[in-house]
């Protein structure tokens, strides 16, 4: 089975190199990865400028772009032979509820659904000691899903509390919660006086309750939630096209 693994964090980051390790005895694995840490990088391509690849003494690939740029070119271009199944991560940091709209590691597991491959993304929360818990959790699900796949259009984003692998209550599947607003920016100084503007922290959670990825985190269980590329709400469409019946009204 061949397996593509990228992540945001980085070529050299800890997780890359476990989720590498945990996944090799279930098949050939190529690592392509961004060349420094493009951490909310969200679904950004590299359009304006060339891409480079340089491969590394340990065989992964490393890519100055973002992590949907490492799964596109790693599709389209590197690999000889296509895989089975995208895996991204393991994250340093949970990647949970808002925290998917920015996240590299979600948008290269996004990339990969988007050209028509099953993806995984996979985050560590807490303070990312646990590497290993986390690897067991996604060599497990990797290969429960060669065995019963799910839906062509699902991403799973799955979250692995920072605790012993024997200390890991279960597995609960859940919705995205939501955080508060982010913190407002940090305003300061260069080194040559000029203004410069930090973004602030994350916001703290607001929907965390039963059910949700956060909940699932807090309470010592992995939280396996399901995405899906098309962002349609579907429930305001009748709304909305009487809205806009409305709107025709005022022409002049």
């Amino acid at each position: 089975m061949e397996i593509l693994v990228s992540n945001d964090d980085g070529v050299y980051a800890p997780g890359l190199a476990m989720l590498h390790e945990s996944l090799s005895g279930l098949g050939n694995v190529t690592v392509i990865a961004p060349d420094r840490d493009r951490s909310a990088a969200s679904n950004s391509l590299t359009l304006s400028t060339p891409i480079r690849i340089r491969e590394l003494d340990n065989g992964f690939i490393s890519v100055d772009g973002t992590p949907a740029d490492c799964v596109y070119v790693g599709l389209r271009a590197i690999m000889k032979q296509q895989p089975k199944m995208i895996v991204s991560g393991i994250n340093s940091g949970e990647n949970l509820g808002d925290d998917v709209l920015y996240s590299g590691t979600v948008a290269a597991a996004m990339e990969g659904r988007f050209l028509g491959f099953p993806s995984i993304a996979v985050s560590l929360a807490g303070d990312h000691e646990h590497y290993q818990s986390a690897g067991r959790v996604v060599q497990l699900l990797v290969q429960h899903l060669m065995r019963h796949p799910l839906p062509n259009d699902t991403i799973l984003n799955v979250n692995v509390p920072n605790l012993p692998f024997e200390d890991i209550k279960g597995y609960k599947v859940t919705r995205l919660g939501r955080r508060h607003p982010s913190a407002n920016m940090i305003v300061d100084k260069d080194p040559r006086g000029k203004t410069i503007y930090w973004v602030g922290a994350v916001g703290k959670e607001q929907d965390a309750g039963p059910g949700t990825d956060f909940h699932a985190i807090n309470n010592g269980y992995v939280s396996v939630t399901p995405l899906e590329l098309d962002l349609t709400r579907y429930k305001v469409l009748d709304d909305l096209h009487h809205w806009i019946g409305n709107l025709e009204e005022l022409k002049v």
